[in-house]
């Protein structure tokens, strides 16, 4: 018998790892985009009635203004617009927050930058008689920022700094505040209470496509500074000590963080009203996909964000028919159970 010798083990190379990882990814983010146009679609047809293919195409196509589908179209078309608008945004949102702050339950309601954005507004409209969008988006940016400053320097008070727990903390103490705040103004207004009390609960019902146009630019910017801010993120993920070693300016790169959160937080409270939970819940169901790399995990947050306000904004119109459950109450639901469980989580961590 004539011995064998054995072949040697075919060596994988280590450079085709990262390009079937590259590969997953994108296919991951197609599907997502693709889940988002079936999403676009059911909200186009469910509503008060439900319409079908043949009428949209007349509503888009015929011109003819007196039909269901025309008049299903020139409501649904801008609200459906609005609210991937704004789920893009606070997806995004809260996964800058969550990378600027190391914090894995930080998000825009959380950490009371939506009530901020909220109360300014209510004194906006209260004490100097705002009316436009513009003058809207400028007072909840402001009022967001502030509440902003307010809770990190609470939250990062002793020794141990920001911890999750002591900014999940301070921002349900801050949120509380701006809440009994908001609520004082209100009751000794009642005239801005009716204007101002489908917008607390937030909702995509009352889009308007010039609402959509002012808010777009504002919303586009922070996306920009978001994606910007990518890689700062990854390497403030590794400490303050690690990120300067790494030649990173640390205030620099926080501040730029900081604003894009504001910017994409403050534009969409502004159109849409304090809708909470949806920035803590997108960006951990993104980063079940794409791990800690920001550079995967905002494109991957944007669009989980806009195809989840989708489906909570029909869901809200199905269930209520033929009334209307405002989006912030479905997207409260489903998000009020998983900051519990994360909130235990973080102080089991702690202990």
């Amino acid at each position: 018998m004539i011995p064998t010798t054995a072949r040697p083990a075919p060596v994988v190379s280590s450079g085709r790892r990262p390009a079937l990882r590259r590969g997953r990814l994108i296919t991951g983010l197609v599907v997502g985009l693709a889940a988002l146009a079936l999403a676009s679609a059911a909200s186009l047809v469910f509503g008060s009635r439900v319409v079908n293919l043949q009428e949209i195409l007349d509503g888009l196509f015929s011109g003819d203004p007196s039909t269901y589908g025309a008049t299903a179209v020139a409501q649904r078309v801008p609200r459906t617009l609005l609210a991937i608008l704004v789920g893009a945004s606070l997806g995004l949102s809260g996964a800058v927050m969550q990378g600027l702050t190391r914090n894995p339950i930080a998000e825009p309601g959380l950490l009371g930058v939506n009530l901020g954005a909220a109360l300014a507004v209510v004194l906006g409209i209260t004490v100097a008689g705002i009316t436009t969008m513009s003058e809207y988006i400028g007072y909840a940016l402001v009022g967001a920022a502030l509440a902003a400053v307010v809770v990190y320097a609470v939250g990062s008070t002793g020794r141990e700094g920001a911890t999750p727990l002591k900014l999940a903390l301070a921002g349900a103490a801050t949120s509380a505040i701006l809440a009994s705040l908001v609520n004082a103004v209100l009751l000794l207004r009642t005239d801005v209470f009716e204007t101002f009390r489908f917008w607390q609960v937030g909702g995509v019902g009352g889009a308007h496509a010039t609402e959509i146009a002012t808010v777009a630019p504002v919303a586009a910017l922070g996306a920009v500074l978001a994606i910007a801010s990518s890689r700062n993120l990854d390497v403030l993920a590794l400490g303050d000590d690690v990120a300067r070693g790494l030649g990173i300016r640390i205030g620099g790169a926080r501040l730029l963080a900081a604003l894009a959160a504001v910017l994409l937080a403050g534009s969409a409270t502004a159109i849409a009203g304090p809708i909470g939970f949806l920035g803590l819940v997108v960006p951990h169901a993104a980063r079940f996909f794409t791990g800690p790399a920001h550079a995967w995990l905002l494109p991957y947050s944007a669009v989980f964000g806009a195809a989840l306000l989708l489906v909570a904004d029909v869901v809200g119109r199905v269930v209520a028919r033929p009334a209307d459950l405002q989006v912030g109450i479905v997207t409260a639901v489903i998000g009020a159970p998983v900051f519990l469980l994360l909130l235990r989580r973080a102080k089991v961590r702690e202990l």
